[in-house]
Parts: C-alpha cells; sequence; structure tokens
C-alpha cells in the first residue's frame, strides 16, 4: 500500500511537471485489448470454468529531452472468471538522466535480460506476473535506482531494489494451478525486513565480434518462492509463498555464426536448499527465403536441466525443446512459433503455440495456447494436465 501511494504521488509530480512546461514535446502509445480464452477440458477443481473474457490496456507516456526522459506506462485487466487475474500495475514510471557515458535512472521499471526460448534463468531483476500467461514472460514493475556505465570495454549497469515484488498466483476460480490455492495474503519471508529488503544486482555485457556475453549477479530476495502448505483463516488448505534470501549469480551468451544462432544461459544459485545449477542452450537454424518466398523458417534446438533434478522447483529438470518459427516477412508481419518441450526420464509433452498478424495500422490479432499430453503425476504441472487451452487477443494499438 505504501508503494501504492508512493507511485501515485510521483505521478502527479511528473504530471504536474510535464503540464507546467508546454514547450516538451511529448508521446503517447499504447493498446487497449480484448481476450478470450478457451479451455478443451472440463475443470479438474470447483468453482473453475471452461472459458473466460477480459479486457486489458497499457497506455505509455514518453518525454524525452536533450540528456533525461521519463516513461509512464500503467497496466489493467479486468477478467470475468478470475478476481486475481483482475488487476492493476506500474510495469514502468521511471526518469532517466543520461548526459554522456553514463546513465542514471530512478523510479519502477522492467529490465530483462535472457537470449533462450524456452526460459529465462538469468532474468531475476522483475517479478513474474504468473496470472498474466503461464509462461511466465509478464513481469511486475520494479522500484529500483539503476546506475549505467558504458564504455568501450562493455556497459556495466548497478541495481538498488529497495522494494520486493510478490509473485502473482491465480485464484480459486483461475484455471492453471494446482489442487491448493496459493494464499498470498499469508506470504512469509527469510528476511526481518519482509519485501522492504534492499536488494542488489550487478551485470557486465559487451559484444566481441559475433559474440554478446552478459555476466551477472544478483543478492536479495528470490522471486520464485517456495511454497509451503498451510492452512488459512477458515481452515483450508492452502500453499503458502515463502521468499528465500538467495545469491544467483548468470552467464548469457549468443553467438551469430552466418544462419545460426547458439545460445546459452547459466546459473548458480544458493540460499533455496542447497546450492544448484541449471541452464538452458542450444541454437537457431533459419531458412530464408522458403519456397522461393519472402518468407523465413527457422527451426530451434535447446536443452533445459537443472542439478536439483526431481528436487526442482520448476519442470524443467531434464527436458528438451524443439520449436519452428516462421515469419512470412509481410506488411502484416505475420509470425508462427510451434514448440514442443519434451521431459526426457518420462513421456510428458507440453506444446506452446504463439501467432500474430496485424491488420492496418492500429489492430493486431495474437494466438497463444499450450496443451499437456501424457504428463506424468511426478511432474510439477501434472494438476494442469486438463487445462490445455488456446487464447485468442485482438488489441488496438494508439
Amino acid at each position: 500500500m505504501r508503494l501504492f501511494f508512493t507511485s501515485i504521488l510521483t505521478f502527479i509530480l511528473i504530471s504536474a511537471i510535464i503540464i507546467n512546461n508546454s514547450a516538451l514535446a511529448n508521446e503517447w502509445s499504447g493498446y487497449l485489448a480484448t481476450e478470450g480464452r478457451y479451455f478443451f477440458n472440463a475443470p479438474l477443481h470447483p468453482d473453475q470454468g471452461e472459458q473466460s473474457r477480459s479486457f486489458s490496456g497499457q497506455p505509455e507516456f514518453y518525454q524525452e529531452w536533450p540528456t533525461k526522459s521519463i516513461t509512464i506506462a500503467p497496466f489493467f485487466r479486468i477478467d470475468s472468471a478470475d478476481s486475481e487475474r483482475s488487476h492493476f500495475d506500474l510495469r514502468e514510471l521511471f526518469f532517466l538522466w543520461f548526459p554522456g557515458n553514463f546513465e542514471l535512472g530512478i523510479g519502477i521499471r522492467k529490465i530483462f535480460w535472457g537470449v533462450t526460448e524456452s526460459q529465462h534463468l538469468v532474468d531475476i531483476i522483475n517479478q513474474t506476473d504468473l496470472i498474466e500467461l503461464p509462461d511466465g514472460e509478464e513481469k511486475l514493475g520494479q522500484p529500483m535506482i539503476n546506475f549505467s556505465l558504458l564504455k568501450d570495454w562493455g556497459a556495466l549497469d548497478f541495481f538498488l531494489l529497495p522494494y520486493f515484488r510478490e509473485r502473482t498466483f491465480p485464484g480459486p476460480k483461475g484455471r492453471l494451478r494446482g489442487p491448493l490455492v496459493v494464499n498470498t495474503d499469508q506470504a512469509q519471508f527469510e528476511s526481518s525486513a519482509e519485501n522492504t529488503h534492499l536488494d542488489l544486482a550487478i551485470r557486465y555485457s559487451q559484444t566481441f565480434g559475433n559474440w554478446d556475453i552478459g555476466l551477472s549477479h544478483f543478492q536479495g530476495t528470490g522471486r520464485e518462492p517456495t511454497l509451503q502448505q498451510g492452512t488459512d483463516s477458515s481452515g483450508n488448505s492452502v500453499l503458502i509463498p515463502f521468499y528465500e534470501q538467495i545469491g544467483q549469480t548468470g552467464l548469457d551468451i549468443q553467438r551469430i555464426i552466418d544462419v545460426w544462432l547458439l545460445k546459452l544461459e547459466l546459473i548458480h544459485r544458493f540460499g533455496q536448499g542447497p546450492s544448484f545449477q541449471a541452464w538452458t542452450g542450444g541454437f537457431e537454424y533459419t531458412f530464408t527465403g522458403i519456397f522461393g518466398s519472402m518468407a523465413d523458417l527457422g527451426v530451434i534446438g535447446e536443452w533445459l536441466y537443472d542439478t536439483r533434478d526431481e528436487k526442482a522447483t520448476t519442470p524443467f529438470e531434464d527436458d528438451t525443446m524443439l520449436g519452428l518459427r516462421l515469419a512470412l516477412n509481410d506488411m502484416e508481419s505475420t509470425e508462427f512459433l510451434l514448440g514442443l518441450i519434451q521431459d526426457l526420464d518420462h513421456a510428458s509433452k507440453m506444446i506452446n503455440i504463439e501467432g500474430s498478424r496485424r491488420f492496418g495500422d492500429r489492430w493486431k490479432l495474437a494466438l497463444e495456447g499450450s496443451i499437456f499430453t501424457e504428463l506424468h503425476p511426478s511432474e510439477l504441472i501434472y494438476s494442469q494436465r486438463d487445462d490445455d487451452f488456446l487464447q485468442l487477443t485482438l488489441a488496438y494499438y494508439f
């Protein structure tokens, strides 16, 4: 709640500065979208439905001066099925000063690290907004102070993260969840400072010819909670998130060799139980101008591994990912992505589908979906075995 009021006050102050300075140019952009999600099977848990509808939007205001800028990007969603999925978030409310070979930023921001397709192990600054999509790609805005030093020998980024954002989870009526609801109201922390613990991160990145390399370290409250069984105020069994203090060192590498793109993400983490390593690595090979057309077809192969094996807190302890990416390179920017993740210990499979196409300058239609098949009872996502779904989104961009 304190973060909310601080954000609103900051928004008012920035707005007042902008309005009072009519000589400054500014830019508005963003989107409004309507979404339908259909599940092919009856739900496993009470109160869940077979379909849902929602409305979302993310307007963005950007203001730039010669050596500074301000970005404001609130996000909202209203969902018909899951009250937890109806939510508001400030994705960005960030002031950036860039006088020369360094940058200094303060506010709420989204930072992305990663190169692989199937998962992003090194991407740890922002918290996952899990109620948006189960793939973990959507992130919450993170309060921070960010200092970046830009030199010929590379970029060095320092992050002070003074406030922790808890992960979002589906509610009782939401799907793509387990038999027990995650009760975020009872969240627990290893640190006595709870969500005001000061987290720290540093990252070095540089391009060496065809190599892109990033080396990072994070110290603070882990973004991925351990879920412990407990009871709520009514005595119902629930899962309670517990956020440990962790240290994570990450390495991401990408290399371009003609039509080959080689990728690797690797982490070493301690503090969340015994220390462990995990990595995702592979390639993408692109066939250009297939069948004499303008279209490109990319073939993706990746290996996902976690040294915790069956004790891993993700479903990807020893899996392969095979995918096809089709880009028609037409005026409508039509793209499709089909990915199959296969568990190497069992027959468990997960198929992910993505596609999008623009209509004119303002409209975009997007398709996303997941199919779970032959899931083994030992799999973390076994409780989602009947949650195959397709999601259609129509967005208007302005």
